[in-house]
Parts: C-alpha cells; structure tokens; sequence
C-alpha cells in the first residue's frame, strides 16, 4: 500500500479513531459522564453521544460488509452483514439485561421490535420506493419461502408460545422449555445456513447461473475490509454496556414506556441494515434487500434467543419472552401478511404501504395500548 493510499485509507475510516476515542474517555473516566444524567440536557448529550457513536460504528460495519459482498457473492455478503449487525444486537441486549433494573422485559421488547421494525418498516420502505420507481420487482421465491419458513415457527416458540405453556406462571419458559427453545433455534439456524451456502444457494439469488460470480477487474481485496469490519465493533461493545444506562434512567426514573427502550437498541441495530436493504431496492436489486431484511429476522432469533437465555442464566434473573396482548397480535397480522407479501415472486407499491401501515400501528400502540 503506497503512503497516498494509506493516506487516504486513514481519512475514510476517520470515524473508528472517534469511536474509539469515545470508549476510552467512558472506560478511562469511570463513568463520569453518567454523574449529570438527573440534567435533562446532559442526559441527551451523554444518550445522543452514545447512540450516535455505536451507529456509526454499525454502519461502517455495514460499508465493509458491502465490500466483503462484491467479492464473494450472494449469498455470502449478506450472511456477513446479518451476522455482524446481530452480533452487535446481542452484545448490546446483554448489556442492558445486565445493568437495567428497570427493564426486566427489555430483551423481549427488543426482539419484538426488531421484527416489526424489519418485516414492517424496512419491507414496507423498500418495496415502496422501489415500486415507486421500478414498478414491480422479482425475487427469487424459493429463497422467500426458505426463509419464512423457519422464520414463522422460531418467532411463534419464541414470542407467543411463554404465553401459553403453564409449567411456569407468566410469560416465561421452565429450564427444560428454555433449553428446548435454545437448542431448537441454533439446530435450525445451522441447518438454514448449510442449505443457503450449500446445495440450495441459488435460492438466494435472482438469476442463479450468476449466483457468487464477481466482474473481473472489480474485485476488492477481504483482508483490509475484514478486518476494518472486526475493528469497528471492538468499540460497540465497550459502548454497549454504557448506553445501557442512559436507557435504565429513561425508563426507570423519566417512567418512559417499557417498549420504548426495545425500540431504542432496535433502531440501533436495524438502521445501517435498513439503508442497505433499501438502498438495494432503489437500485432494483430486490433480492438483495429480501436477503438482508429476511436473514435479519432469522439471524436476530436464531442467535440472539439462545444468547438473551444464556445470559439470563448467568446473571440469575428470570426472562420474560411472551408478548402480551396487541402485541401478539401485531406480531401474528404481520407474519401472516409477509407470507401473502412474498408469495408471488413479484412486489409492488400496495404491499410496501401496508406494511408501513402495520408499523405505523406498531408505534400507537406502544403509546396508546
């Protein structure tokens, strides 16, 4: 690498040296900055420093995640990006399971709304902007049906069946149920990722003659991207664990909804995935985007489940996972209406609107119950 590219390569990534720069004042201070938080100005410097700071480092997780994409292919680019975005939704859940006391259904809240955030928000916007510009877009529908089909079964054990299961009172799983749930979703998330990177790989890709092949002269080198893409998420989980407490104050001492601090972390793990899969759309890449916000979804349950169990374990506290409510019933309309989305193999503008109006409906109610 010549000093001018390295020159330039040092200016791109000015933002990791931010981030890192921010977990060492948080570690190096002892938590300082937490000692104003009773100051509403403060709190929202200290929160918007925090959530800010851990975004850019996810969407720079992002930006070389794209990179590692263009040279390997589908589906192996999108897997990176699911992975690292869901390793960063892990880290940061934990965080908060470990340090909030006042949120002791944050990991389901968060669950939840990663879901709805996904199967509503980010379908609903790209299927929208591009029908808008596109009119109708194709995907491949065995890759659709793959999908939703583990999708919809982990979702319901996970979210919807606590509520029904009578061993223990509550929303909640016994050991042996809990264990059951664990070694359900990692077996069928491991099964899920052989076929997609095995025998079944076309599924994940429009045209599957092309599927994994890259333009000559345009492939970027790995090495450098991914290990830029491990060095942006060193500094996310120091500053998972500081955001957790700007977000126990707002729920604990403010009385903001409980399902706000679930919508907060998902909006910073949904985000930087949510302009990719738009960006894609727009772009008339549908596969892409279907890649990214289905694998999402399963990624999010098939790792996130067993780490939220495991970590509940660890710190002796009781996890509650049954939704409650309208809540199951949101989650119930939105899987059924993503099975009649993605039946047909083609999109258009309706079926973007009704899913934002799902999410519209997800964010009233989180208000007004």
């Amino acid at each position: 690498m010549t000093d001018r590219t390295l020159s330039a390569r040092i200016r791109q990534e000015w933002f990791l040296g931010f981030s890192v720069a921010t977990g060492l004042v948080f570690l190096l201070t002892d938590g300082a900055p937490f000692g104003t938080l009773a100051q509403p100005a403060a709190l929202s410097v200290v929160f918007l420093w925090l959530f800010g700071t851990i975004l850019g480092s996810a969407m720079s997780v992002v930006r070389h995640a794209d990179h590692l994409a263009a040279r390997l292919g589908e589906p192996y680019g999108t897997l990176i990006l699911t992975i690292s975005v869901t390793f960063i939704e892990v880290v940061s859940i934990a965080a908060v399971m470990v340090h909030g006391k006042n949120s002791p259904t944050l990991a389901r809240d968060t669950l939840f709304a990663v879901v709805m955030i996904v199967l509503n928000f980010m379908v609903g916007l790209s299927l929208l902007l591009g029908g808008w510009r596109h009119r109708e877009q194709s995907y491949n529908l065995q890759g659709a049906n793959a999908y939703l089909g583990v999708i919809i079964p982990l979702v319901v054990l996970t979210l919807v069946l606590p509520n029904f299961t009578q061993t223990t009172p509550g929303p909640t799983l016994s050991v042996v149920q809990q264990a059951f749930l664990v070694v359900v979703t990692i077996v069928l998330y491991a099964t899920f990722l052989v076929m997609q990177t095995g025998r079944h790989r076309n599924y994940f890709a429009l045209r599957p003659e092309t599927s994994g092949v890259t333009t000559p002269g345009r492939q970027p080198t790995v090495l450098p991207h991914a290990a830029l893409l491990i060095a942006y998420m060193v500094p996310v989980v120091i500053l998972a664990e500081q955001l957790a407490r700007p977000v126990d104050y707002l729920i604990g001492t403010l009385h903001a909804p409980v399902a706000f601090g679930g919508v907060i972390m998902a909006v910073l793990v949904a985000t930087p995935e949510a302009i990719g899969a738009v960006r894609a759309a727009t772009q008339n890449d549908l596969q892409r985007a279907m890649n990214i916000f289905l694998g999402s979804v399963l990624s999010t349950i098939g790792l996130t489940v067993p780490a939220m169990i495991l970590v509940s374990h660890l710190i002796g506290r009781d996890i509650v996972i049954g939704l409650q409510h309208t809540d199951t019933l949101m989650l119930l309309l939105t899987l059924a209406v993503s099975v009649v989305t993605f039946a047909s193999g083609r999109t258009n503008v309706i079926q973007g609107a009704v899913h934002l109006t799902l999410f519209a409906t997800y964010l009233l109610l989180i208000v007004q119950g």
